[in-house]
């Protein structure tokens, strides 16, 4: 089922997510969930928070990238209840952009190199290191978990020049081709 997608100004974007176990109610079916609403807005990540759940849990499927980049192809992980152990390496900056601030990207810099304690889908536990791009869309998603958005990664000038488009977003105003939803009046 494709959910919306809660837009900035949302609480629940601002909330440090919590940890869940084995019990969590049809948690294969949210996976699935947040996968076709990530597909449904042409995404590569989505995180619980960004479908107004607190808890900790995002996917990354990086094979819509995998024709130009073949590095890519494969890459289809659940990472629940992550901790990034460690950020390593030269800082990186890079064009972001979220499905939670649609029509707007920024310039963000980024560790290049984490590595990452995660359970997947079945609850198996992995630690591992990722780099350039990986660890850069993991970082993104895993910045909503712990209740930041990479806007917060900006210059104070920059979020001056965008402001007006964020106050829109709590507006409700915003054109994109997903469902979303914003601030309840």
């Amino acid at each position: 089922m494709i959910l919306p997608i809660y837009l900035y100004g949302q609480p629940v974007l601002r909330k440090v997510a919590h940890d869940i176990d084995k019990s969590y109610p049809n948690l294969a079916n949210l996976i699935e969930n947040m996968f076709e609403t990530m597909y449904n807005a042409d995404g590569v990540g989505l995180a619980a928070p960004q479908i107004g759940l607190d808890i900790r849990i995002f996917v990354i499927d990086l094979e819509p990238l995998a024709e130009d980049e073949p590095q890519y192809h494969g890459f289809k992980k659940v990472f629940i209840n992550p901790q990034i152990l460690d950020r390593t390496g030269e800082i990186v900056n890079i064009q972001e952009g979220c499905l939670s601030i649609p029509g707007i990207n920024e310039t963000v810099s980024r560790e290049e190199t984490i590595t990452i304690k995660y359970v997947d889908e079945n609850f198996v536990e992995h630690v591992e290191v990722y780099s350039e791009f990986f660890a850069r869309c993991i970082q993104h998603e895993y910045d909503h978990l712990e209740g930041k958005l990479f806007i917060d990664k900006i210059s104070g000038i920059r979020k001056q020049l965008i402001k007006s488009k964020l106050n829109n977003l709590i507006k409700g105003r915003v054109n994109c081709s997903y469902r979303t939803k914003a601030i309840q009046k």
